[in-house]
């Protein structure tokens, strides 16, 4: 299920997203660059939120392109 993020608290925002950046551990650049980097796609429509019923949580997900031939 798609999430419009501009209708979030700043805080919950913030959370998801941060939990995102943060959940596989790999990464060793600052989180909060992580963080900054998925707000700006998330405001320029890049990326979008994503509800996962069946695991109960949140994903960041590329926007598909219009022209792209997966697009439906």
């Amino acid at each position: 299920m798609r999430i419009v993020h501009t209708l979030l608290s700043p805080a919950a925002l913030r959370a998801i997203v941060e939990e995102f950046v943060t959940r596989d551990g790999t990464d060793y650049s600052s989180v909060e660059r992580r963080i900054e980097s998925v707000m700006r796609q998330l405001g320029a429509g890049r990326v979008e939120l994503h509800f996962d019923d069946q695991t109960a949580t949140c994903n960041i997900v590329a926007v598909k392109d219009d022209d792209s031939p997966l697009h439906e």
